[in-house]
């Protein structure tokens, strides 16, 4: 009997362990770095050139510490044009854009990042992404 109590015990500290693991891992985040940059790729797309005319595109941030660079960098995504606002182009929370039926010309897709500064930020705020201590990273989109 106390054979199946160890074995019992040993299977609960490892499923414990397991669980543990699987839940204590969001992926790749830089806790203690400042955000130095961000880009953004593709740097240029068609949106001719994708299926359905969907552009997945990827932001990877650079950090002050390890790990100096993050791929895919969790983001806040938009677009604009000429530095306005646009509503021209749609872009997921996943970073995928698509020309709104229409839209015509070249779009920046933008992606911005907390900077995890905690010094003074500057309270300026752009249409194209940036705002306080964030850093911001752009692309080019063509719509046909």
């Amino acid at each position: 009997m106390k054979s199946y109590g160890l074995l019992f015990s040993c299977f609960l500290l490892i499923l414990v362990a397991a669980i543990a693991l699987a839940c204590g891992s969001p992926g790749p985040r830089n806790t203690t770095g400042i955000l130095q940059s961000v880009s953004v790729v593709p740097a240029n797309a068609d949106a001719e050139n994708f299926p359905l005319g969907m552009v997945p595109f990827t932001a990877t941030g650079y950090f002050t510490t390890p790990p100096f660079q993050i791929t895919p960098l969790p983001a806040t995504w938009g677009a604009c044009y000429q530095g306005n606002p646009t509503s021209g182009v749609t872009v997921s929370s996943g970073g995928v854009a698509q020309c709104v039926a229409g839209s015509v010309g070249t779009y920046t897709v933008w992606a911005n990042a907390p900077s995890g500064s905690t010094g003074p930020c500057p309270a300026v705020c752009t249409s194209c992404g940036g705002c306080g201590c964030t850093v911001t990273g752009t692309a080019q989109l063509t719509c046909p």
